[in-house]
């Protein structure tokens, strides 16, 4: 497969997804000239048939998740969403980050689950695989659409991005913290500029990420801040000053994720890693293979999150002194939200008025 790294995406090539019914191949010349054409983004409509997703996992800190786009523009090569591009039998590699599919019925949907008799409120998570915040939500404003809805029936709400677009919606957002109703986590994993340009190519920067932070805290939002993936060898050196920077700007809480292998983000990271890392490339795999019993990525729960064993255990232990020492996670239950306000929407009128 040819490799290729155009500036501001994070794949290198167009991989098949697991799921691809055949795979094609062409000469060498076309290879090489399909994998140097710029990879324009794509932005397609997607009808969404349920908004609300529901997970049982015990290792995530909640059970209920809306992505209002498929595929993300930021281009980050660890993305542990890639693979649901398999399913549309595109690639998890440069598609994923290309081929942007947007749900435009995503309120429409949100009101019909929520009108339907015995709904249990708890609240919802956005942004739990792509980013609510990308690029496309510039133009299609999807995800503006569904916090007015949780703003207006006071349902309470989780946001996950790493895009400043976010300081757009603190009109809406500082209403419903003043009430318990919504908290934000920021992602942060490097304050590099030359790591960031390669590792989240379309990401804002962290100074634009840390003004997001202390705009969204001034105004009464509970934020943490998510060292997401830590990545051996690569960004783990950067975890204290990460932490520092985040309480600065105002966070509360922080976490971090290891970094997760699933199905076809393994190929694609080593490739990245051996394209831009040559050297570091077999370092940094044979450590990720030490947090995760001699595998590249061990799957079950309540280890894929963290890793296991003497190396693991030695950072999460890095960790937990950094956030005792910058201030962070003293107070769990600032960031708990209130879902005793929720008002169901009171029939088809309120429906219409979308």
């Amino acid at each position: 497969m040819t490799v290729q790294h155009h500036k501001g995406r994070g794949a290198l090539s167009g991989r098949d997804g697991r799921y691809a019914t055949r795979s094609v191949e062409f000469d060498a010349a076309e290879a090489r000239e399909r994998a140097q054409r710029v990879p324009r983004t794509v932005l397609t409509a997607m009808q969404s048939g349920r908004i609300i997703s529901r997970n049982s996992s015990p290792d995530v800190p909640f059970d209920r998740s809306i992505n209002p786009y498929q595929g993300c523009e930021h281009g980050c090569i660890y993305c542990y969403a890639r693979p649901s591009h398999s399913y549309l039998d595109l690639s998890p590699g440069i598609d994923f980050e290309t081929r942007i599919f947007y749900k435009p019925n995503a309120a429409k949907r949100l009101l019909e689950e929520w009108q339907k008799p015995g709904y249990d409120c708890k609240p919802i998570t956005i942004g739990a695989n792509t980013d609510p915040y990308q690029p496309a939500e510039k133009s299609t404003r999807i995800t503006r659409s569904l916090i007015e809805l949780f703003a207006r029936y006071e349902h309470p709400l989780n946001i996950i991005t790493k895009g400043n677009l976010i300081e757009r919606d603190i009109d809406l957002l500082a209403g419903m913290a003043s009430r318990g109703l919504c908290s934000v986590a920021i992602s942060l994993p490097t304050m590099d500029r030359s790591l960031k340009r390669i590792m989240e190519p379309r990401v804002p920067s962290h100074e634009a990420r840390l003004k997001a932070m202390t705009r969204l805290t001034a105004n009464g939002i509970p934020t943490s801040v998510l060292f997401a993936p830590l990545i051996p060898a690569i960004n783990d050196n950067e975890t204290e000053r990460v932490l520092e920077a985040a309480a600065a700007a105002g966070a509360s809480q922080a976490a971090y994720i290891f970094l997760r292998l699933p199905h076809e983000v393994r190929e694609l990271f080593v490739e990245w890693l051996e394209t831009h890392f040559p050297q570091r490339a077999k370092h940094v795999m044979s450590l990720v293979r030490q947090a995760s019993g001699g595998r590249d990525y061990d799957h079950r729960f309540g280890i894929r999150q963290t890793g296991r064993g003497a190396y693991a255990d030695m950072l999460a232990s890095r960790f937990k002194r950094a956030c005792k020492r910058f201030g962070l996670n003293i107070d769990r239950y600032r960031h708990r939200l209130d879902c005793s306000r929720f008002r169901p929407p009171g029939g088809q009128q309120l429906a219409l008025d979308l």
